[in-house]
């Protein structure tokens, strides 16, 4: 299989259709969203699949060191059963904030989201992922505009 490297949307580029046979490592398949759930940032996302790369890992693991190893097993959960949907920065581009009950831990997931004007072999991809306190938590709430609540 041939693969590129992840251009700095973070939005990784593969040859082969076949989503989660990748072959070599640099990639890796997460899940999938609720497109209906993201629709306040584009009517046009292609695709529910949603994808990491290995170049994402490392920042995670530069940038918030021990998150990704201790509670990336979350991640699946997070992109599939969002609490809230905050607008980002970037066009294309959500943060996702979601509280695991059972260790009463929150966490904050942004994710760059392919539209049909973007190459067909591209995939929604995550950017980056962490763990984040109550206080980030209510303020970021409060203080962002949030396009999806979990009723």
């Amino acid at each position: 299989m041939d693969l590129t490297t992840a251009d700095e949307s973070g939005i990784i580029k593969y040859r082969n259709e076949k989503l989660k046979d990748f072959g070599e490592k640099n990639v890796q398949y997460i899940g999938e969203i609720d497109i209906d759930k993201f629709k306040d940032i584009s009517n046009d996302i292609a695709t529910n699949e949603v994808i990491i790369t290995d170049e994402r890992i490392k920042h995670i693991q530069e940038r918030h060191p021990k998150d990704y190893e201790r509670f990336s097993k979350y991640i699946p959960q997070i992109i599939k059963d969002p609490d809230y949907i905050i607008e980002a920065n970037k066009p294309k581009t959500a943060v996702i904030l979601k509280n695991i009950v059972e260790d009463d831990k929150h966490f904050q997931l942004i994710i760059r989201l392919k539209t049909s004007d973007e190459p067909a072999e591209y995939k929604n991809s995550i950017i980056t992922f962490l763990r984040i306190y109550k206080k980030d938590w209510d303020r970021i709430i409060k203080n962002k505009k949030v396009l999806y609540k979990k009723e």
